[in-house]
């Protein structure tokens, strides 16, 4: 429906038909009662449809929002530990859920756990799809990059000018996949390079020649480089940030043990991150924060191998809350935490005695366009 359309539309309900307002001046002084009938009817109607779920409602833009930006964060202060909102999108039949993932700042695996039953590739027209766009940050110095391996995101944190508040920038990543994990603990920021070569190391090769593939000895710069367009070495020098040329692997386990961004993401990081920054990588898929006296927590299935170790056992969770909810547990509804933990949606749920739960949080959830106004897609509306 064009702008004039859905304005046209609008104003009938709002001031009834043209024959309840014949002139100007004193017979417009008051609402003719044919207009407050019709605009109470209008209102009736509305909400009928709005708790059926009609679709016709639901493809309008009636209850469209502003979207939140889902990358950067200000954080008022150094309390402040869960950061952005949860937000919905409603599929139309063309949409995929790679494609909502890589529009507001998501990942792969990332959108999934939060859609579990939908189907990747096909949602369907009019399906309710949560954008889990809301964080608990990793418990982590908040100096530099820190890379979270097991919520396959990264939280960058700017050097703040002196009276200014602290700022984090996040962007989904794709790590190292079973057996060629992605190491833990401290480096830094070595070398930034733009348009790299990528000269394949021999245990690469090896792995590709016994798929039949023969990797060239350098892979120059341009489309077929899976280092993409930017690089910056780490202080463990067989490891790198970069981007990709395979971008649908962002949110998952696809690398030899680099840390890959969308292209877009590690375009404004290379310009943003100077060499020497520090890079903290943790691995903790049970995070637990505050926001206006609710204790939150945000569970993530633990990587594969992390898995095998733990055996179905929350131990891991209930230290993290335990270490977070320092006034005691009597604030943990911990059947709630263990529900959590189990579901592994992958965004922030409270967890104190009464607070809301999973479905309430989606069923509360802003409603924003399915391309938000910064994504670089060509073509399409909301």
């Amino acid at each position: 429906m064009s702008k004039q359309g859905k304005y046209n539309r609008d104003r009938e309900c709002t001031e009834g038909s043209g024959a309840d307002h014949p002139g100007t001046g004193a017979a417009n002084a008051a609402p003719p009662a044919r207009a407050i009938a019709a605009l109470r009817w209008c209102s009736i109607l509305v909400a009928a449809l709005a708790l059926s779920g009609c679709a016709t409602l639901q493809d309008s833009q009636l209850f469209v929002k502003e979207p939140d930006r889902t990358d950067h964060f200000v954080l008022p202060d150094e309390e402040t530990n869960v950061v952005g909102d949860v937000q919905v999108v409603v599929a139309r039949y063309e949409d995929t859920l790679p494609d909502f993932a890589r529009r507001y700042g998501l990942g792969h695996d990332e959108i999934l756990a939060a859609n579990p039953g939908v189907d990747p590739w096909l949602p369907g027209d009019g399906t309710r799809v949560v954008l889990p766009t809301q964080y608990v940050l990793p418990n982590a110095p908040r100096e530099g990059v820190v890379v979270n391996l097991a919520t396959l995101r990264l939280f960058y944190f700017p050097k703040r000018e002196q009276g200014e508040p602290q700022v984090v920038v996040t962007h989904p990543i794709g790590i190292g996949r079973e057996g060629w994990r992605t190491p833990l603990g401290q480096m830094r920021i070595i070398q930034k390079t733009e348009n790299p070569t990528w000269t394949p190391p021999a245990s690469i090769r090896r792995e590709r020649a016994q798929r039949g593939e023969q990797l060239p000895g350098v892979v120059a710069a341009g489309p077929d480089n899976p280092l993409g367009a930017h690089a910056m070495r780490l202080s463990r020098p067989q490891y790198l940030l970069h981007g990709t040329n395979k971008p649908f692997g962002i949110g998952m386990r696809v690398s030899h043990g680099c840390i890959q961004l969308y292209p877009e993401d590690i375009a404004r990081l290379f310009a943003e991150v100077p060499i020497g920054t520090k890079v903290t990588v943790v691995n903790q898929p049970y995070l637990v924060g505050s926001r206006a006296g609710e204790l939150y927590l945000e569970a993530h299935a633990p990587l594969a191998e992390d898995e095998k170790r733990l055996k179905g056992s929350l131990k891991p969770m209930e230290k993290a809350i335990e270490a977070e909810a320092a006034d005691g547990s009597d604030i943990v509804d911990w059947d709630k935490a263990r529900a959590v933990a189990l579901e592994a949606r992958g965004f922030p749920v409270p967890i104190s005695p009464g607070s809301p739960g999973l479905e309430d949080i989606v069923a509360r959830a802003r409603r924003v366009p399915r391309i938000p106004p910064w994504a670089e897609v060509e073509g399409g509306d909301t």
